[in-house]
């Protein structure tokens, strides 16, 4: 979109968005009141609006409502010295992203008590307690160590100010550079995460903050990161031989729980605990803590396969759970029940759910096949099972969130598919989901109806990184983030479908206002997707989503009315980013997008196509940048890779035996092999030979060829079967316009080497390499020969447009 078109908004909070209006319409005859009285804008603005009409119009008098620029403290005195409870609630009402700020000002410079404030709050629909307990007594700033990250979170900011970060682990001699920590607006905080540290590392941390005067304040830190594995109590370490002899392994009634000293220790060794559906678990953790489940197979569980509730410290490695959750008795309007007489949908069963629970490790997990799969939208929001389900809000503050899900593979299957793979609860809250420091990676997600991982809810300092997923309705859902920021990075999310073959979105966002109010960094994801990259989904009638989206590649297929968008942002909010990325539909060969052009700068590279025929198949690529679209602590630079990996380069050996005529094409003539490296082809021929070879993006194929007499095709095609397929065929000599044309001026006379960049030509994989000189004339005027000597296949490493900028580094997992 561009500032010409009729529907080109800069999206903001709904006190922004009202100024704009009677600022921009505001006259002798339109005056300001009867501006208010006949608001027509968006519903819940105009709700807003005929609710609170005199409020505002006073507000606006009084250049509450206005464009914020640095006042003095004389003027903000005087602004709202005289603000009242009703005016108070028109602004929470217009401004619910900046709660914080709005809170410290009233409390600051009005009249007002802290109960009238409070009530005022609640009357425009927020949640001011916590707010209270941020802006005026204040919470201890944090650093909150997991194993391969540090969450920041630091109080009392002002959104004016700037901060900066480094780190270095304690016995290093140098400082590394961390990405600036984020404007929070609910809590008033600066906050961040810092990424890729090392395990059992402690690490010195300086933040500096430095405030609109030019005044910094230095914030350290010393943290150690958690341990790869967790202490264990030797004297409570159980063999499940020992202590299961069928039905539900139930830890609380064997009080297995250790302590912050040594975890209790669940071992696998041999038996298979075998619930079916007679236990609402198959393993019951119950509320106890500091546990260990190890290689444990787990078979059924009417709702669960393990189950925790108010528990915490809980480690969960290797384990493989199937076959749990409740079957559908009836089925209406595609909606899977329990019993002909149950009134609630079968939903929320789970191979893992820790309820109320915090400080979690589940790894190395295989969780998979669940007893019913769920319905798709086709008939309703999808119900049914999900592979890991996690409501991190326990009741101690001290052990909220702190969940690492890493290297597991959690799937269904096409037919018999997940509601979310990972789900949270209390999507709507911040007490839902991850809640707080967080991260989910190295995973492999599939088959989900929904989403494949939902981190909806309380999001400050979630990571999701590092994982593949793909056969999901929509990739990653952060509708709604209501305490940011969360950080998604590093994934690689391809060829999405329910069990319809229909999607949405690649990332699904919203709820920005309605679900104040929290920021997403989104980068260096590899995106390939028929739909869209990032979409703009409803939370409570509201889509609007606020996100730093840098040095992404998305890719999408499909061309329509809001499909094969990169970027779908309905409502344009104004602090929102969208640099440096590479989005390209095969479709219309070019960039899709609907955003505000104020806020989208793409990649050099977006119209480049010799550049985009490589942005195909594989789960990592190659994106050259500038020194300037580095992202501190997050890029991986990827320099200084030769161009060829000689110890990967495979050579072509001819044998006698293993060629043979290629789809009936050959009139006359037959190879002659001079060495395993050399064939001459003379007459009329298609030959074809077996070849085993993994194709990607980056596959290329070298050979030397001469070329004698005139011919219509020499050449080789990579098939696989034999069939011909034109675009299959690659044509470096002969006169006839047919298959890709590698031809040059000078082809005829001497040997050449040529090079076919096969990642181009979206060749994901070939049986048989087909060699030939097709020349349709008869065999006593024919006088061609062709020589093919010296074939390679390699992966060539080296993006080509390296040399335009100053790095290249590595998109996706």
């Amino acid at each position: 979109m561009n500032k010409s078109d009729k529907n080109y908004t800069k999206g903001g909070e709904p006190g922004d968005i009202l100024y704009d209006y009677i600022h921009a319409n505001i006259s002798d005859r339109n005056t300001l009141n009867s501006l208010l009285a006949n608001y027509k804008g968006p519903k819940k603005l105009a709700t807003v609006v005929e609710k609170y009409e005199d409020e505002i119009a006073q507000l606006y008098k009084q250049h509450v409502i206005s464009p914020n620029p640095s006042i003095s403290e004389s003027e903000k005195k005087s602004r709202f010295a005289n603000i009242t409870t009703n005016q108070a609630s028109a602004i929470f009402a217009l401004y619910p992203i900046d709660t914080a700020k709005w809170m410290k000002i009233i409390s600051t410079y009005s009249g007002l008590s802290k109960n009238d404030i409070y009530e005022s709050a609640i009357t425009a629909g927020l949640d001011p307690s916590i707010v209270f307990a941020a802006s005026s007594s204040g919470f201890e700033d944090t650093a909150t160590p997991l194993i391969n990250s540090i969450g920041l979170v630091i109080y009392g900011q002002d959104e004016e100010s700037t901060s900066t970060v480094k780190f270095r682990a304690d016995d290093d001699a140098y400082w590394r550079e961390g990405l600036n920590l984020a404007w929070e607006p609910i809590y008033g905080s600066f906050a961040g995460s810092i990424v890729y540290l090392e395990a059992n590392t402690t690490y010195d941390i300086e933040v500096k903050i430095t405030d609109v005067y030019g005044d910094v304040v230095e914030h350290t830190f010393q943290t150690t990161t958690k341990p790869n594995t967790p202490p264990i109590d030797p004297n409570k370490v159980y063999y499940l031989s020992e202590i299961y002899s069928g039905g539900q392994l139930d830890l609380e009634a064997l009080n297995i729980e250790g302590s912050e000293d040594g975890y209790a220790k669940v071992i696998g060794d041999g038996p298979i605990i075998e619930a079916g559906n007679a236990f609402t678990s198959a393993v019951n953790i119950g509320n106890n803590s500091f546990v260990m489940l190890e290689n444990l197979t787990i078979k059924g569980g009417q709702r669960f396969g393990i189950h925790a509730k108010k528990a915490h410290h809980i480690w969960i490695k290797g384990c493989n759970i199937s076959e749990f959750g409740r079957e559908a008795v009836d089925i209406r309007n595609g909606v899977a029940y329990s019993s002909t007489t149950s009134n609630s949908p079968i939903n929320y069963d789970s191979g893992i759910y820790l309820e109320r629970s915090g400080i979690a490790v589940i790894e190395e997990c295989e969780i998979h096949s669940p007893n019913l799969g769920a319905n798709n939208w086709g008939v309703g929001h999808p119900k049914g099972a999900n592979a890991l389900q996690i409501w991190a809000y326990h009741d101690s503050d001290e052990y909220r969130g702190e969940f690492i899900v890493r290297n597991n593979r959690l799937y269904g299957s096409d037919n018999h598919r997940f509601n979310d793979v990972i789900e949270g609860r209390e999507n709507f809250e911040r007490r839902g989901g991850f809640v707080k420091n967080s991260a989910i990676y190295g995973n492999y997600l599939a088959y989900a109806n929904d989403d494949l991982i939902e981190i909806d809810g309380g999001q400050q300092n979630v990571l999701v990184y590092g994982n593949e997923m793909e056969q999901g309705y929509a990739g990653i859902s952060i509708a709604p983030n209501m305490l940011g920021p969360s950080y998604i990075f590093h994934n690689y999310i391809h060829d999405l479908g329910d069990d319809r073959g229909k999607e949405w979105t690649a990332i699904k966002a919203g709820g920005l206002i309605s679900r104040p109010a929290g920021k997403t960094f989104i980068f260096e994801n590899l995106i390939n997707t028929n739909r869209n990259g990032i979409a703009s989904s409803n939370v409570a009638g509201d889509s609007t989503y606020w996100v730093a989206l840098k040095n992404n590649i998305i890719i999408n297929r499909y061309q329509n009315n809001l499909v094969g968008l990169g970027i779908y942002d309905k409502e344009k909010y104004y602090k929102s980013e969208f640099l440096n990325n590479v989005i390209y539909n095969t479709s219309a060969k070019r960039d899709l997008v609907e955003v505000s052009p104020e806020s989208y700068t793409p990649h050099p590279l977006n119209d480049d196509s010799n550049f985009t025929n490589y942005l195909y198949a594989d789960e990592t690529n190659l994106l050259p940048v500038n020194n300037e679209h580095l992202i501190p602590n997050f890029s991986r630079i990827s320099d200084n890779i030769s161009n060829v990996d000689t110890t990967e380069v495979s050579r072509i050996e001819f044998s006698t035996n293993t060629l043979s005529k290629f789809a009936n094409q050959t009139k006359y003539g037959s190879p002659l092999l001079i060495d395993n490296t050399t064939m001459i082809l003379e007459g009329n021929l298609w030959f074809k030979m077996p070849i085993e070879y993994n194709f990607t993006t980056r596959t290329v194929i070298e050979l030397s060829f001469k070329l004698e007499g005139g011919t219509e095709i020499a050449g080789i095609a990579l098939e696989n079967d034999n069939t011909v397929t034109e675009r299959l065929i690659f044509r470096f000599a002969g006169h006839q316009n047919y298959g890709n044309d590698l031809t040059t001026s000078d082809a005829d006379g001497g040997e050449k080497t040529i090079r076919i960049d096969v990642g181009k030509y979206q060749i994901e994989d070939a049986t048989y390499m087909v060699f030939i000189l097709d020349n349709d004339v008869s065999k006593s005027e024919n006088n061609a020969r062709l020589t093919i000597k010296d074939i390679t296949l390699f992966e060539d490493n080296d993006v080509s447009f390296s040399n335009e900028f100053d790095h290249q580094i590595n998109i996706g997992r």
